[in-house]
């Protein structure tokens, strides 16, 4: 496999040297960038992405940077969140000028100094495991002065509040910011029914529990960033972020428990808390090697303690005698470092980026559960090695990408050490100045994450419990996607027909609890799967009827169908059409819009979850330097979250939650932003964090 790679890294530097035309990347030039450009073709498409340039109306209606990539076809700001997002889902990462940025960070950016907008839907090599979207902002030269701004976002009658301020100081090549976010919720009228049919040594059991919960949490996060760099030689950053998250759930219930023709009443209890604060220090370094080699490096560490508890009590109502009483007590030290070595070297007419990336966490649990207390110690390592070449001949643009992963996971059970070949095609052409035929296809193999390996066990109801599988290994997934784009004044669309392929899949699903021989009752969860397909067509975009921001329809249809062939050879099918819509209007310096989706089933291993319903509608108001804003999320219905089971498991189980807090909620909002000059961005290749807190 390491005789294959290295094989296929020389090829492309041999190929490298013949190409005919210099492409087009998220490398950022200042000497080039010297005025926002202001052309006629708005949108540019290469294989791998489209590149957005703003005409003078869009950009004085613009509040900040951020309205004008609300403004692209598949990008919309999530109203939950207050981030930048993509229609078609997945994760989507910001770069200013090649550097991961926050949504506070982009508020610091003036739309008049927007040079254009790089829209990646199929992401570079050293992003394509973090990221399904890279949107990269670039800007004009920095210059000394400063910016500032805060936003606060809350619900009248509920626990809701969204608030940040921020502050960015530029003197020379000096570049001092801060920033604060908050995110609270306190929700005190929380539904949820679950149902378990199940039979057991002959005998059928019926659970049908109803509990009401007061739930919440408060996200934190303060951020300190350093920038020092001379555009035309280096650049230096240093940022230390620290997270503080605290949450808490208190839940009562009554429970009908049948155990064949008799019924029992049943009374429940839940509790449940966790909190840490992460304290994450990442440096950045970068120099340029000449007028055609750059050097980069990154170092990311964070050291801290997730605490969480979760109680768990049934009894029978009348007798008060205890069915069960459940307490898990879990205190994580987690130690997270990554390090990343990038080079580019830019050929005449063609560019070569390869890396190294590794990546360490590890995890001491000291846990307290029904199987007594324990102490237990797992370390995730894994490395990443990649090489990709980009170029264009006449009409035809491509990427050709190679790469090695290695992951390694210990555990006390079990070790895991496997390297993967994961290459990666992308194919684009011209078919006319506003056409554009793509194709693309990719292999990458996929680490099973904490709580599906971890050996925590968690009473849900009498007789089923829930727990991960240390011996899982890693899933592959083979992706080929055929895209076409047709852009013009009144449409911007993209239509991606894709087939995906995965072996080994990561499945969760009920089991037969066997102990000492004998069948105990049945436990929630995970194994891999012989293989999963999902295949279909997805259609994203945007319509403006009279050609203007006067009324624009942004929509995600997709049906598609998806397969699962478990590990006993059972196969689980499931179509849906994906979909998701969004109506505005822009006049003036009003802004209203409205978003909302049609709720559908996914397959999630072998059971099948809800997407999240949602009906929010807003608008806003620009004067001056200050926004007012008003809403109401879930426009006459709560958020509502389903699951229930695929056919032929042991367990028939289904739950309905409802958050009646979030119906018709009714939010106001107030921002304020001011800027002179604008802060330094530095042109950062690599982007890095370390693994998120634990849960079990």
């Amino acid at each position: 496999m390491k005789k294959i790679f290295v094989l296929a890294v020389s090829l492309i530097g041999i190929l490298s040297f013949a190409q005919e035309e210099k492409t087009d990347s998220l490398e950022y030039n200042p000497i080039q960038i010297k005025e926002v450009l202001v052309v006629a073709q708005r949108k540019k498409m290469f294989a791998d992405k489209a590149v957005y340039t703003f005409d003078k109306e869009a950009l004085e209606k613009a509040r900040y940077a951020k309205d004008l990539l609300n403004t692209l076809p598949e990008l919309q700001v999530d109203p939950i969140s207050n981030s930048i997002q993509s229609i078609k889902g997945g994760t989507t990462l910001l770069l200013i000028n090649g550097i991961e940025a926050t949504d506070l960070q982009i508020r610091a950016v003036k739309p008049q100094d927007v040079v254009r907008v790089e829209y990646f839907d199929i992401p570079p090599a050293r992003y394509a495991n973090r990221a399904d979207q890279i949107v990269n902002l670039i800007t004009r030269n920095p210059e000394n002065g400063y910016v500032y701004g805060a936003d606060l976002t809350g619900a009248l009658t509920t626990g809701f509040i969204n608030g940040s301020a921020y502050a960015n100081i530029t003197k020379g090549k000096n570049n001092f910011g801060l920033e604060y976010n908050i995110y609270l919720r306190d929700y005190k009228d929380r539904t949820s029914m679950n149902i378990y049919d199940y039979n057991l040594n002959n005998v059928h059991y019926r659970t049908e529990n109803q509990r009401n919960e007061y739930f919440g949490y408060t996200d934190q996060s303060i951020l300190l960033r350093y920038t020092n760099s001379d555009s035309d030689k280096y650049a230096f950053q240093a940022k230390f972020d620290m997270n503080i998250n605290t949450g808490f759930a208190y839940a009562n219930g009554t429970s009908l428990f049948y155990q064949n023709s008799l019924l029992t009443d049943h009374s429940t209890y839940k509790h449940s808390n966790s909190n840490y604060s992460k304290p994450t220090l990442d440096l950045y370094y970068s120099r340029k090697l000449g007028s055609k080699d750059e050097l980069s490096l990154n170092l990311v560490g964070s050291m801290y303690t997730t605490k969480s508890l979760d109680e768990t009590r049934e009894w029978e109502t009348t007798s008060g005698t205890e069915q069960y009483n459940y307490l898990t007590n879990l205190e994580a030290d987690q130690k997270g470092i990554v390090g990343e070595i990038a080079h580019t070297h830019s050929f005449e007419k063609a560019k070569l980026n390869s890396g190294y990336r590794i990546s360490n966490n590890s995890i001491d649990n000291n846990l307290v559960n029904l199987n007594g207390p324990s102490n237990n110690k797992v370390n995730y390592l894994e490395q990443y090695m990649y090489s990709e070449y980009s170029g264009k001949a006449k009409k035809l643009s491509y990427r050709l990408g190679v790469g090695l992963t290695n992951v390694h996971n210990k555990n006390e059970d079990t070790k895991t050490d496997t390297w993967t070949f994961t290459p990666k095609l992308v194919l684009g052409y011209e078919l006319a100045k506003n056409q554009n035929l793509r194709f693309t296809s990719s292999y990458k193999p996929t680490s099973p994450w904490n709580s599906a390996l971890s050996k925590n066990v968690m009473q849900v109801v009498e007789n089923i419990t829930q727990e991960g599988n240390p011996y899982l290994s890693i899933q592959k997934s083979f992706g080929n996607n055929l895209i076409y784009s047709f852009n013009s004044k009144y449409f911007d669309l993209n239509t991606n027909a894709f087939y995906h392929y995965t072996k080994d899949p990561i499945n969760q699903l009920y089991l037969q609890n066997i102990i000492n021989g004998n069948v105990e009752g049945y436990k929630l969860t995970y194994e891999n799967a012989q293989n999963s397909q999902r295949y279909g067509v997805q259609i994203t975009g945007s319509i403006k009827p009279f050609g203007t921001d006067i009324l624009t329809l942004k929509v995600n249809v997709a049906p598609a169908t998806e397969r699962f062939k478990t590990k006993d050879g059972r196969i689980l099918k499931n179509d849906y059409i994906g979909n998701y819509f969004v109506i505005s209007s822009v006049y003036k310096n009003f802004n209203i819009n409205y978003q909302f989706n049609i709720p559908y089933y996914t397959l999630g291993g072998a059971l099948l979850y809800t997407q999240e319903n949602m009906s929010h509608a807003f608008a806003s108001y620009k004067y001056n330097n200050w926004t007012f804003t008003t809403g109401m999320y879930w426009v006459g219905m709560p958020s509502t979250y389903k699951q229930k089971t695929m056919d032929k498991q042991y367990v028939d189980y289904s739950r309905v939650g409802k958050i009646w807090d979030n119906k018709s909620m009714f939010v106001l909002g107030l921002s304020f932003d001011f800027a002179t000059g604008k802060k330094t961005n530095i042109n950062r290749k690599l982007e890095n964090q370390t693994a998120g807190a634990a849960t079990f």
